[in-house]
Formats: structure tokens, C-alpha cells, sequence
């Protein structure tokens, strides 16, 4: 799966950063917290689809001092982009080879870059040792079969945050808003490359299977909340979305132009999203 641009994922990361639910977030940190001060060693975490590492930017701070990461994705320009973000980002490098380490905030991260095809190799990365699978913005846009086969895969905690739920309001409203929506979910429901997209329903299969394999599961609400104070996202993800339904052919060119000159000016745009926490029993 590629097509996501280091220049999107930095305009969205302050918006995920604030979206992401804090109960769930503290009970994952207090989770590792645990394993830190009992077993006496780094905390390991394995991020999924990592982009430019905005999950490991959100996430750091909070959590032990000592920990090892290894980010996961399929595009290498996104991978190298995590690693100049984390590099510019950091209080100091203390080793920059083939893995990474730093210092922020008095914490110390180990970090591995690791280029795999996740349609093809979930199974792989989740043997790997890992205190927490993580991963943002990412379920969405993997099919059913594969989410059943990570869930049957999967052995230990995961957090996951940002899958997208299928609700989105513009302020003020436009007439247009339903249809667009409507063909927006038909392309999210289009291949990125691990079959047909669960998209808005990624999160109700998780909830089953997951359930269905002993796991405890929690839901918890994290929509993005946006106005004008971040025009530049409001631009680019109106034009995103318009680009989007473009290619379904559901709607004609002049509606979605007229949707889309509109929502350049949107006072306010929210779009939901769920965050996940599953413990094994």
C-alpha cells in the first residue's frame, strides 16, 4: 500500500495528535508501564503502516524510558521520511546506523525500520516479540479477509487509533454534502492493496473477531475536530475527497466542483473515527 504523501501526513498529525481518546491512551501506557517496572527491560512496540512515525511522536513521551520500536511500512520514501521526521524531532541522537536511537524528553528509543508488505507478511511481522501492536489511520483501508487473518494472527495487546468511521459534517452544510458522502464511501471501499476495503465497517469486524478469539476489547470515539485555524488541512482534505469521488463517476463534475468551492471556506469540518485497545485474556 502506498500513495500517502509525507506532506499530507504532516498537515493531518496535529489533528491526530489532539483526536486520539486519553483514557485509552492511559491505560495502554499504564499497560507498559507494568511490563517496564516487572520485567526490567525496554518495551517493545511494532507500528503498522508507520508513515512518517506521527503514532511514535503521539505515543513516546508517555511511556517508559527505556523503549524499542519497530516501524513497518511498505513505501521506503515514507520510512526515510520517518527517519529525518524522528531525527529533527529529537532532543539528541545518540546513534543514527541501521537502526536508530534517541533521546526525548529523558527517554531513550531504540528504533527499526522495517520495509514489508504487509498484505502479504502480517502473519511474519506478528511474530515478531512485541509488548503492543500499534498502528494509525491504517484499518480502514485493509479488506475484511485480511483483518480476519491479523486477528487470528495476533498474540498480544493491540492499540490501534484513527480508523475511520464513516461519519463526517461540514459547517455550514451544503446541499451536496450526502452525495458526496455516499461516493466517498464507495471509494474507500475500493483495493489499497490488500483486497476490497472494510473502510467504515474495519472497526465492527475487528470488534467480532477479536471478541469471538478471547480478546477484551474497548472502543472509544476519536474524531478529528478542524476549523479555519488549520485552512491549509481543510484544503487539502476537501480536495482529496473531491478527488475521490471523481474517480467513483457517481456524481458529475459540476457538483462536486460546487461542493468543493465551498468546503475551501468551511467554517468547520468533523470526521469520525474510532480507537481501539484489545488485551488478550
Amino acid at each position: 500500500m502506498t500513495g500517502f504523501s509525507a506532506q499530507w501526513l504532516a498537515l493531518r498529525e496535529p489533528a491526530d495528535h489532539r483526536a486520539r481518546d486519553r483514557t485509552l491512551q492511559n491505560k495502554v501506557c499504564e499497560q507498559l508501564a507494568n511490563v517496564a517496572r516487572t520485567e526490567q527491560r525496554a518495551v517493545r512496540l511494532i507500528d503498522l503502516g508507520c508513515g512518517s512515525g506521527s503514532n511514535l511522536r503521539a505515543l513516546a513521551t508517555s511511556l517508559p524510558e527505556q523503549q524499542h520500536w519497530t516501524l513497518v511500512d511498505y513505501d521506503p520514501l515514507l520510512l526515510a521520511a520517518a527517519r529525518a521526521a524522528l531525527i529533527a524531532w529529537a532532543d539528541e541522537v545518540i546513534n543514527d546506523s541501521t537502526s536508530l536511537t534517541l533521546r526525548k524528553n529523558n527517554k531513550i528509543l531504540e528504533i527499526e525500520f522495517s520495509q514489508v508488505d504487509l498484505a502479504r507478511d502480517i502473519e511474519r511481522v506478528l511474530a515478531w516479540p512485541a509488548d503492543v501492536i500499534t498502528a494509525a489511520a491504517f484499518f480502514d483501508l485493509v479488506a475484511e479477509s485480511w483483518l480476519v487473518r491479523f486477528c487470528q494472527a495476533l498474540r498480544t495487546t493491540l492499540y490501534t487509533v484513527l480508523t475511520y468511521d464513516g461519519s463526517e459534517q461540514w459547517l455550514p452544510p451544503h446541499s451536496a454534502d450526502s452525495a458526496m458522502l455516499k461516493a466517498f464511501h464507495a471509494h474507500q471501499k475500493t483495493d489499497k492493496g490488500f483486497g476490497v476495503a472494510a473502510g467504515p465497517d474495519a472497526t465492527s469486524v475487528m470488534q467480532r473477531e477479536l471478541t469471538a478469539r478471547g480478546f477484551q476489547v474497548t472502543l472509544a470515539s476519536s474524531p478529528w475536530k478542524i476549523d479555519q485555524t488549520e485552512a491549509a488541512f481543510i484544503h487539502a482534505l476537501a480536495t482529496g475527497s473531491a478527488a475521490a469521488v471523481r474517480e467513483t463517476g457517481l456524481l458529475n463534475e459540476l457538483e462536486v466542483n460546487q461542493w468543493l468551492t465551498a468546503r475551501m471556506s468551511a467554517q468547520h469540518c468533523m470526521v469520525g473515527h474510532w480507537d481501539i485497545l484489545a488485551t488478550p485474556n
